[in-house]
């Protein structure tokens, strides 16, 4: 595995490298069900039941992974599954905890641009995870506020929105597998050529 990149692009050898994990039935929260007889893979969160059957039999519980991979990171799951930066993590945090609040009073609790704060406040109404309306004022006339939507609601969107970005990616693995395992079944004599995962990435 590769060092982490410092500030200026280089590895850094004193940056602490994660740990790998692998997938344990008996301890994660999460449990991955296989179908026996065709390819159906099912990731499930918080049950103990198979979620479904296939071809009429219930799927059974994988146990016998061997790929041990680099444990996510909150921030970076946040960024690649919604496009939610630092920045958009603690804007919503910030209406969560003192909303309703707008953009201009959010901006001047965490010191950033009002512009920065209406886009990303506009991307989490966008995402469910927050909500805006109309605020009388004292003066007269109105302002956009925004409130956190109902926490069980904002649950059952992160993890349904990680879903569909899940699903996405396994879509990506599953198409660059089938295009290597053709190449390989047509080039019999032939290593994959070096620009493998760029062929694949352009199909």
């Amino acid at each position: 595995m590769a060092n982490p990149r410092g500030d200026d692009g280089t590895d850094d050898p004193s940056a602490q490298i994660p740990e790998e994990v692998e997938y344990d039935p008996a301890s994660s929260r999460y449990d991955i069900y296989e179908c026996r007889d065709c390819d159906n893979v099912v990731l499930t969160i918080g049950s103990d039941d198979p979620p479904m059957s296939c071809h009429d039999t219930p799927m059974e519980r994988v146990t016998d992974v061997s790929m041990r991979v680099e444990p996510p990171d909150v921030k970076q799951v946040l960024l690649e599954a919604f496009g939610l930066p630092k920045a958009g993590l603690d804007i919503c945090l910030c209406v969560i905890g003192e909303g309703p609040l707008s953009a201009t009073e959010v901006a001047d609790q965490l010191g950033y641009e009002r512009s920065t704060v209406t886009r990303y406040l506009n991307t989490l109404v966008d995402l469910g995870l927050l909500k805006q309306s109309e605020l009388n004022r004292e003066g007269g006339g109105v302002v956009n506020v925004y409130h956190s939507v109902d926490l069980d609601r904002m649950r059952r969107e992160t993890l349904v929105g990680f879903y569909v970005w899940a699903g996405e990616a396994a879509e990506l693995i599953e198409d660059a597998n089938l295009t290597k395992r053709d190449y390989l079944a047509e080039n019999p004599d032939s290593d994959l050529p070096d620009v493998f995962w760029e062929d694949s990435a352009e199909d």
